[in-house]
């Protein structure tokens, strides 16, 4: 599949600010089923873009825009081929060993409803890690209802699975709290989903978890669709939570009233034919 897409945060300011810096994490890279055609990144104001990448491997770019501005964009855009994997990530940059993503996080915490509702799902599923994983996944898509209204980006694990609601970041934090639970490393990443029913306008990029399993490797799971990830998936950054892995991080000097837009579109690209 070729995916087609764009992604644009606009801020605007009722004072504005005398500078701004950021850290984007908005960049795919290669590996083994995903391949970056074109990308690039567009800022309104006339500043210097710098390419990193942090621990995780994650290419990132940081920016300071000196102000005064009333409002300020970043538009990334660009074509990604992806080929299904059987949700099995491999050739991607791995820096840390598995363990490493047994580490709890303030958002990845287990409370005690998570632990016994990861213990029931290994009671009914068995030892057997990759089934354990999809009975996991089932039993999250089946319990958490999508709902954007009640949580937000600071809403731990712990908070949405008490609420039976929120978004793909804290149904992929549940299963990141559970799967750490019962022994399982398990990681966040953040990217992008093409929808299957047509709709290509979205309000914000897509979260999923990846699992460690023996003698497979990183397997990825998508809590919010219930499915293993496949091409309709495209892989931007990793994290032990989304704080790791979040697209735009930033700082505000001076000003105030800000107020923040996102419009993200996701759809297939054709290809085209050479004779």
């Amino acid at each position: 599949m070729r995916i087609r897409i764009s992604h644009e945060t606009v801020y605007h300011y009722d004072v504005p600010p005398t500078g701004v810096t950021q850290l984007l994490q908005l960049t795919p890279r290669n590996h083994d089923g995903q391949y970056v055609l074109n990308w690039r990144i567009d800022l309104s104001e006339d500043c210097l873009l710098h390419q990193h990448e942090d621990a995780f491997g994650n290419i990132t770019h940081s920016f300071s825009a000196e102000g005064p501005f009333d409002a300020l964009s970043v538009t990334v855009a660009g074509e990604v081929d992806t080929h299904d994997t059987h949700s099995v990530v491999s050739g991607a940059l791995e820096r840390f060993p598995a363990s490493l993503f047994l580490r709890v996080t303030a958002l990845t915490r287990a409370d005690a409803a998570i632990a016994d509702f990861a213990q029931n799902t290994r009671a009914a599923a068995g030892s057997d890690r990759l089934v354990l994983l999809h009975a996991l996944l089932k039993a999250l898509y089946l319990e958490i209802k999508f709902d954007t209204d009640p949580t937000h980006v600071a809403t731990t694990a712990a908070e949405a699975f008490a609420l039976r609601r929120g978004v793909c970041q804290d149904l992929t934090h549940i299963f990141i709290a559970a799967a750490r639970q019962l022994g399982i490393p398990a990681r966040y990443i953040g990217g992008h989903f093409h929808r299957a029913d047509g709709v290509t306008a979205q309000e914000a990029g897509h979260a999923w978890a990846e699992a460690y399993v023996e003698n497979l490797g990183w397997v990825g799971f998508d809590p919010t669709n219930g499915i293993g990830t496949t091409e309709a998936h495209v892989r931007v950054a990793v994290g032990l939570d989304y704080l790791g892995a979040a697209p735009v991080r930033g700082t505000r000097y001076g000003g105030s009233g800000e107020t923040l837009q996102v419009a993200v579109h996701v759809k297939q690209a054709h290809r085209q034919m050479q004779n």
